[in-house]
C-alpha cells in the first residue's frame, strides 16, 4: 500500500510559483537534476573509501534517458541513492516563509536564479518542464528497501516500496506538453554541453554507433575481418579538464587542446596563459588565456566560464571580475562561489571580491614575470597585449600600480621604453621652458609623417600612442607622472611643441600681417572654424600648417569612447588653428601681388594644399581641386 501525503509547503502550490519564477532559465532544470545525480555518485565513492558502502567496480556514469514515445527524460545514477526516511527528509520537508513574502521578494528578474540555490529547490525546477516526477532509488547501504515516490505537480504526492535490482537512483520527468523540446537529442545534447561539459562524473546521453571487427571473427572476400555495427555510450562531458590538473603535469599542447575545447570556432591560438591555482584563504582554480587583441578591444565579454566544482554557473563575469579582465578567455572554478545565486549577489559577494583581486594580481604578476625573463620576446608581443594592459590600468587602480613595472612605451622607429628609459633618452631636449618634459605622439606615424618628420629632425622622440584608449591613456599617464606632458604631434607647429626661450625673427611686421590675414581667412570655408595666425617659422618649413588643440581634440576622443570630457566638446564643431609660416616665401609672393583674383586664387590653393595633407579637403571640394590641378598639367 502507497503512502500517502502532502509536502510540508506553507504555499498553496509551489510548482505554478516556480514555473513563473524560473521559465526565462528553464533549461536550468537539468543541470541542477544532474548537479544532483554527480554528487549522489561522488558520495558513493567517498563511502566507499570509508568502508560504508560496498566496493565500486564500475565506471561511475550518470545517463540521460529520453523516451519520444513515453514522453520522458529519465536521469539514473548509480550513486548513494535514498530510503524511504532520506527521501521524507530532503524531498517532501521544504520550508517556505509564505507565498506574499516570497513573491514580494523574487519579483525581481535578477533575483530569478536565486531562488533554486537559497530554497534547496533544485529538483524541484524539475516541474518547470514535467506534469509528474517519480523518484525510483534504491540506497547503496546494506538492506535498504527500494522506494518510489510520485508527484503529479501539487503538494500531493506517493510514497511505496517497489523491487530495484541495483543500486541508485532514477530521477523519471513525464514532460509536459510545453516542454516537449526537451524530448529532441540535439536540443539535450546542447543544454549539457553548456552546463555539464566538464562535470567530474561521466554523463552518457543515449548511444552512438561505432564499427568494430565482427566478434565471431567473420571475413570477406580478402580474407580481412569484417566491421559491424555497435551501439556505444556516448559520453558528453570531460572528467578531468586541464584546469584541475597540476601545471606540471600538462604540455603546451594540452594547454592549446582545452583552449580548442573551450572555443571551437576561434581559429587564432592565444598567446599564452596563466593557470590558476589557490587554496587559501579561498578556493581558486582556472586557466585564463590571453588572445590577440591587436588594437581593437572584442566587447563580446562572455568568454570567461564560472564554474563552481565544475558545474557551469555563467559565462558572464562582467561586475564579478575586474571590467578588464573580461577581456580574457577560460575558465574559473571557485567552490566558495555559490552555484545558485543573482548577479548582483555575486557582486556583493566577500569571497568573490577577494578572487577579483586575486586574480588581478596574478595576471599582472604574470606579465612582470614575463617582461623579466624575456624582454625581447615581451616586446614582441606588446601590440597584442597593449589595449588590454591600457583598459587594466585605466579601471583597477592597484593593476596601474602594478603595471608601472611592465608597461612600455613605443617610438616611431619601432623602440620599446620604460618610463624610466623614456625620460633617459628624452633628457633636457624634450623638457619646456617650464621644466616639463613633453612628449609628442602620434596615432598614425605613416597618415602623420610631415609632422612626425619635423619633429624627429629637432631631435624629438615621438610615441605611438594608437588605439582606442589612447586619448585616456594619456591622461592617466599624465596623471601618474606628473612631470611629463603629452603632445600630439599635430597638436601645433613644430616650433611650438615645446616650448622654449628662443625665437626666430619674422620677416613680416604687424601691419603686414594684419593685411594678409583676412586674405587667408577667406581661403577657407565657413562650416568649421579656422583660426588664422602668425609665427616665425624656418623659411623650409610648411607654408600653411593646419593643427588642432590638443585639449579639445582629447576630450572629443575620450568622450568618443566613454567617460572623460562633457558633452559639451561632442555638440562643438571641430575648430582649428591654421599657422601662417612668415619667413616662408609664399607670404611674401602674397603681399606683393597686386591683382587681387590671383591673389585670392593662390591664398585658395595654398589653403586646399594645407587641408589635404590633414584629411580636411573632401567631397566637392576635393573633386574640384584635383580637377583643377589636371587642368594646370592640361594647360602646361
Amino acid at each position: 500500500m502507497a503512502q500517502q501525503g502532502t509536502i510540508n509547503v506553507t504555499t498553496d502550490n509551489i510548482f505554478p510559483i516556480i514555473k513563473q519564477f524560473l521559465y526565462s532559465d528553464q533549461e536550468i532544470f537539468l543541470r541542477e537534476l544532474i548537479s544532483n545525480a554527480v554528487d549522489a555518485t561522488q558520495k558513493r565513492k567517498m563511502l566507499a573509501q570509508l568502508g560504508e558502502v560496498g566496493e565500486i567496480t564500475d565506471t561511475p556514469q550518470v545517463e540521460v534517458i529520453l523516451d519520444e514515445a513515453e514522453g520522458t527524460m529519465t536521469i539514473r545514477d548509480a550513486g548513494i541513492g535514498m530510503t524511504a526516511e532520506e527521501i521524507d527528509k530532503y524531498i517532501n520537508q521544504i520550508a517556505f516563509s509564505g507565498a506574499t513574502d516570497f513573491l514580494e521578494k523574487y519579483k525581481d528578474a535578477d533575483a530569478k536564479q536565486a531562488i533554486i540555490g537559497h530554497f534547496g529547490l533544485g529538483f524541484y525546477s524539475a516541474f518547470m518542464v514535467a506534469d509528474r516526477v517519480d523518484i525510483v532509488t534504491l540506497s547503496q547501504r546494506e538492506g535498504s528497501q527500494a522506494v518510489k515516490w510520485s508527484c503529479d505537480g501539487s503538494p500531493n504526492f506517493s510514497l511505496e516500496d517497489i523491487d530495484k535490482e541495483t543500486a541508485g537512483t532514477d530521477i523519471v520527468l513525464h514532460i509536459s506538453d510545453d516542454a516537449k523540446e526537451y524530448l529532441a537529442q540535439e536540443r539535450i545534447r546542447e543544454i549539457l554541453n553548456t552546463y555539464c561539459k566538464f562535470m567530474p562524473v561521466e554523463i552518457v546521453q543515449g548511444t552512438k554507433s561505432e564499427y568494430v571487427d565482427d566478434p565471431e571473427g567473420a571475413t570477406d572476400e580478402d580474407g580481412k575481418v569484417k566491421k559491424v555495427s555497435v551501439d556505444v555510450p556516448f559520453v558528453v562531458n570531460k572528467t578531468e579538464p586541464a584546469w584541475t590538473k597540476k601545471p606540471a603535469d600538462l604540455s603546451d599542447e594540452d594547454y592549446q587542446e582545452f583552449y580548442r575545447d573551450l572555443y571551437p570556432m576561434n581559429f587564432e591560438d592565444p598567446l599564452f596563459h596563466i593557470h590558476l591555482n589557490v587554496d587559501f584563504p579561498f578556493n581558486l582554480t582556472g586557466i585564463l588565456y590571453f588572445p590577440k587583441l591587436k588594437k581593437q578591444m572584442d566587447l563580446q565579454k562572455n568568454r570567461i566560464h564560472l564554474y563552481s566544482n565544475q558545474v557551469f554557473i555563467t559565462d558572464n563575469v562582467e561586475n564579478i571580475v575586474p571590467d578588464f579582465l573580461t577581456l580574457l578567455h577560460g575558465v574559473i572554478d571557485s567552490p566558495d562561489i555559490p552555484l545558485n545565486v543573482s548577479r548582483s549577489y555575486l557582486q556583493e559577494d566577500a569571497n568573490v571580491k577577494k578572487i577579483s583581486g586575486h586574480i588581478s594580481k596574478k595576471v599582472s604578476d604574470k606579465l612582470a614575470q614575463m617582461f623579466k625573463k624575456d624582454r625581447e620576446a615581451f616586446e614582441a608581443q606588446w601590440d597584442d597585449l597593449r589595449v588590454f594592459v591600457e583598459y587594466g590600468m585605466l579601471t583597477d587602480e592597484k593593476f596601474a600600480e602594478r603595471a608601472q613595472k611592465f608597461f612600455l612605451y613605443k617610438d616611431t622607429t619601432g623602440k620599446c621604453h620604460t618610463h624610466e628609459e623614456l625620460m633617459a633618452v628624452v633628457g633636457d631636449t624634450q623638457k619646456d621652458k617650464h621644466g616639463k618634459v613633453v612628449l609628442p605622439y602620434t596615432p598614425h606615424a605613416e597618415g602623420q609623417h610631415s609632422f612626425v618628420k619635423e619633429a624627429t629632425e629637432r631631435g624629438y622622440t615621438v610615441l605611438v600612442m594608437d588605439g582606442p584608449l589612447a586619448a585616456h591613456v594619456v591622461g592617466k599617464l599624465e596623471q601618474t607622472h606628473t612631470d611629463i606632458q603629452f603632445k600630439r604631434v599635430d597638436a601645433d607647429i613644430a616650433e611650438k611643441l615645446i616650448e622654449k626661450d628662443e625665437e626666430l625673427s619674422s620677416a613680416l611686421d604687424e601691419k603686414q600681417e594684419e593685411t594678409l590675414k583676412p586674405i587667408l581667412e577667406g581661403a577657407f570655408p565657413g562650416e568649421a572654424t579656422y583660426k588664422v595666425q602668425f609665427a616665425a617659422m624656418s623659411p623650409t618649413s610648411a607654408p600653411l600648417v593646419i593643427t588642432q588643440s590638443e585639449f579639445m581634440r582629447r576630450m572629443k576622443e575620450q568622450q568618443a569612447v566613454g567617460g572623460g570630457g562633457f558633452q559639451m566638446f561632442g555638440d562643438m564643431p571641430d575648430s582649428y588653428e591654421v599657422t601662417v609660416n612668415a619667413n616662408h616665401p609664399l607670404a611674401t609672393t602674397l603681399l606683393h601681388e597686386t591683382d587681387d583674383a590671383k591673389r585670392a586664387a593662390l591664398a585658395k590653393q595654398a589653403a586646399n594644399l594645407a587641408r589635404l595633407s590633414q584629411g580636411l579637403l573632401e567631397g566637392e571640394e576635393l573633386t574640384a581641386f584635383i580637377q583643377d590641378g589636371f587642368a594646370q598639367l592640361q594647360g602646361a
